[in-house]
């Protein structure tokens, strides 16, 4: 098709070449030397391959072809006139023909380009892209979205005042103080930052400025970039977690436990947090006989649900949608599905949170669990497992006090037990779970920081999200009646540490004094109330052997059944009156301590947005 419209321009250019001519010429002798020019214009035609050039590609080097086609079709057209006959074809007309041609040759492309994008557009609109940064990496990206069928580059937008108004492959050149309305007026989908010549700290702070424009802003290497290094110019992917642990992870030395809970009917609180969430995915792979999800937050219980249904098709599950502190619901639930397991992971978890907010702290975390655990055992439950934490050792806030004493409570219940066995789980931060440094970091980090670290010397013990369900299963066979079960996890973790490799696995430096030119900063704000140093995992020192090497078993000291009940009863009354120095003195005297006292007597403030924690 495209060597018949160029033969076609060569007969319209002689024709309208021999119509300009000075001289008498018939129509006969154009007739005569047209068979001449044509094959010789078809054979350069086809010798520089022209008639293969996809339209969307036609570019200088082929306009320089095309040039080349009619010097070579001019002069050789001007040469058999001189051999063969007299020449009715002048220098003249010769030169006008060829750039006849050329023109007609290069303008029926462009043309024909543009109808067939019209047609497309019509059909498949591409999404607009604007190009901040009209150097040479935007100029390409410009050229490559030419040919694109997804993507139309719409213009550029570039910090030059110079360059501001002018034309660039057919694209305008815009100033950055009108791309708001360029983005809204023109709806454009994408705006992409064309400038790999600028640092780091340049192209994040012109993304955060362009964040707010209902768009996607995308960050482009230069190509060269691309060429030479490869994968190492790509958006650096983000840390993993296991390299945050400071050991190595052991949730592949960890034996299956899936015929433990075959068939079993199962039961788990706080189903729509992080840990909860988790086991209920892990649980169902086991193929219980029923699996039962209780959270008090309808849409976390949605989720959870709704992924589960499309993940086991053939899973008997039921959600209910209830607080672990009604025993009416705890009973009918516990009975009504007859639950064997019982996997307690409700809990209020937030430090500070559970520091402003005492009271809903101990009911939920405390009497919650005490609720839930006798109607367990008034159940005849075959297992009651309760997840704890490393804030339940020697505690220093409000929630790690309210753990320690739910803790005590199950002890309590484990010696007074004739079927159920209870036991517990107490393990450090997990990685990437609701309330972790992780999330917080990864958006401090997005944002250009400061990267918020309370003190340089601050440690934690962390596992990941797998070692901790697969750890809470694990334990649960393992169950004899008041157990507290131990991950050996290593050494504990620098928090300051962990953010250093946070932000430089992100592809960005450390702005300190020694490098006053990076791209982020860590700010240290102190430890807040109730946040410790350094965490523990045991009480004591006793520990036993379990059938596992990397769990242990903890021997730690219990409460009498008398004094539970007087902590219980002395917290209900502190909860009903909002007493909270009578609060406060209750777990101070039968939890034990790090410090003299659990709480100061007088509450922080609240925040001004009250925020519930999961449970």
């Amino acid at each position: 098709m495209l060597l018949l419209v160029d033969l076609s321009a060569v007969a319209l250019a002689l024709c309208l070449a021999f119509s300009n001519t000075s001289e008498s010429t018939s129509w006969t002798t154009v007739a005569w030397y047209l068979p001449i020019v044509l094959a010789v214009a078809a054979i350069a035609l086809h010798g520089l391959g022209l008639n293969r050039v996809k339209l969307n590609t036609f570019g200088m080097d082929e306009v320089a072809k095309v040039v080349v086609v009619a010097v070579v079709v001019s002069g050789i057209g001007y040469g058999v006139t001189k051999v063969f006959g007299p020449s009715y074809l002048t220098v003249e007309t010769m030169i006008e023909f060829g750039a006849l041609f050329a023109f007609l040759s290069v303008g029926s492309r462009f043309l024909m380009l543009r109808i067939v994008e019209r047609i497309y557009a019509a059909q498949m609109p591409r999404k607009q892209v604007l190009i901040y940064g009209a150097g040479q990496t935007g100029q390409q990206m410009a050229a490559a979205l030419q040919t694109d069928d997804e993507f139309k580059a719409f213009g550029f937008v570039d910090d030059d005042p110079g360059l501001c108004k002018l034309t660039i492959l057919g694209l305008k050149v815009h100033s950055p103080k009108r791309i708001a309305s360029i983005v809204r007026r023109n709806r454009i989908d994408r705006v992409v930052l064309a400038m790999p010549s600028a640092n780091q700290a340049v192209r994040l702070r012109i993304g955060k400025r362009l964040s707010g424009l209902d768009c996607e802003v995308l960050a482009l290497p230069s190509f060269a970039d691309i060429v030479l290094r490869g994968e190492e110019v790509t958006a650096a992917a983000p840390i993993k977690l296991d390299s945050l642990l400071g050991r190595d992870a052991v949730e592949n030395e960890l034996p299956q436990t899936e015929s433990t809970y075959r068939d079993h009917r199962i039961l788990v609180t706080g189903a729509g947090g992080s840990i909860g969430g988790e086991l209920c995915r892990q649980i169902a792979r086991c193929r219980p006989k029923e699996l039962v999800l209780v959270d008090h937050s309808e849409f976390a219980l949605y989720k959870v649900a709704n992924e589960l249904k499309q993940e086991n098709p053939g899973l008997r599950m039921t959600a209910v949608l209830g607080s672990i502190e009604h025993p009416e619901l705890m009973r009918e639930t516990l009975m009504k599905h007859q639950i064997e397991v019982v996997f307690h992971a409700a809990a209020y978890k937030h430090v500070n949170l559970v520091e402003a907010n005492a009271f809903e702290g101990v009911r939920n975390n405390v009497i919650g669990t005490r609720v839930l655990a006798e109607e367990a055992r008034l159940a005849r439950v075959d297992r009651f497992i309760l997840v704890s934490t490393d804030k339940a050792v020697r505690p220093s806030s409000m929630m790690g006090s309210t753990k320690r004493m739910a803790e005590l409570v199950i002890q309590d219940l484990a010696k007074r037990s004739e079927h159920t066995k209870f036991s517990m789980v107490r393990f450090g931060n997990v990685l990437g779970s609701s309330g972790s440094v992780i999330p917080l970091f990864q958006k401090q980090i997005r944002d250009l920081g400061p990267v918020t670290v309370t003190h340089r010397h601050v440690t934690r013990f962390f596992m990941t999200i797998d070692e901790a369900v697969r750890l809470v299963l694990l334990t649960g066979s393992f169950s004899r009646g008041g157990d507290v079960f131990v991950l050996d996890m290593g050494e504990p973790v620098s928090i300051y540490d962990m953010a250093r490799k946070m932000i430089e696995a992100a592809g960005h430096s450390i702005r300190d004094e020694d490098n006053p030119g990076g791209d982020i900063a860590i700010s240290f704000t102190g430890l807040q109330t109730g946040e410790k140093m350094h965490e523990e995992l045991l009480i004591g020192s006793d520990m036993l052997t379990t059938p596992h090497p990397k769990i242990m078993r903890a021997q730690e000291k219990m409460l009498s059944e008398l004094q539970i009940a007087s902590a219980l009863q002395d917290l209900r009354r502190a909860i009903e009156a909002r007493d909270l120095p009578l609060l406060t003195a209750t777990l101070q005297r039968y939890v034990e301590n790090e410090e003299t006292e659990v709480a100061a007597l007088t509450p922080p403030k609240a925040p001004a947005l009250s925020v519930v924690g999961e449970s």
